[in-house]
Formats: C-alpha cells, structure tokens, sequence
C-alpha cells in the first residue's frame, strides 16, 4: 500500500492539514474516484481520519487528515520489516473508544 505513489501523495497532503476528495482530487490532479479509492485503502490501515465538516450553504462534507507520524523499513538479510508509527492522538482516541465500548458491554 505504501508502495503506491498515490497513496504517500494523499497521506502527504493530508498531512498539512484535514482536506475533501475534491481538494486532493484538485491538488494531486487525479480523478475523485481515484482518491476515493486510495483514501479508503488508507482507512483500511488507520492512516487516515475522517470528520465531517459543514459548510457556510448548510452542505455537509468529509474531510481527511493523516493519522501516520512515522514509517521505518528496515532491512534483514533477504528480508524486510516495516514498521508504522500512529500518532499519538489517534492512539489515544481508539483506546478511549474502546474502553467505552467495554464499560456499555
């Protein structure tokens, strides 16, 4: 999944700050279901968080800011491990969810 340029162009834009599939459509110059695709890839790994925001016509829109603080590849003998590194909020955030979820159970 990383290895796709397209994936490390959205999760590098999303980095900057939370955007749509229109703006990273429009910035990365790709289609929208192209971006729809590499945004649900992403979702798939906890690397992208997904909000909805509301704009000033009342239209209710998602937007998407990277969750990924740091990768590492590294390499052993004919091998190689890759390690991901969430940050911390994100970590937070699911943790609290999850006990949450415990304590209605």
């Amino acid at each position: 999944m990383l290895g796709s340029e397209a994936v490390r162009r959205v999760l590098a834009a999303a980095n900057l700050e939370p955007v749509s599939v229109q703006q990273l459509a429009d910035g990365l110059d790709a289609s929208e279901p192209t971006i729809y695709r590499r945004v649900d890839v992403c979702q798939e790994y906890d690397l992208l968080t997904e909000a909805t925001r509301v704009d000033e016509d009342g239209n209710h829109y998602k937007v998407y800011e990277t969750n990924l603080e740091r990768v590492c590849l590294e390499l052993d003998g004919a091998g190689f491990a890759v390690n991901l590194e969430l940050r911390r909020e994100f970590v937070d955030r699911e943790a609290d969810a999850w006990d949450e979820r415990n304590e209605r159970s």
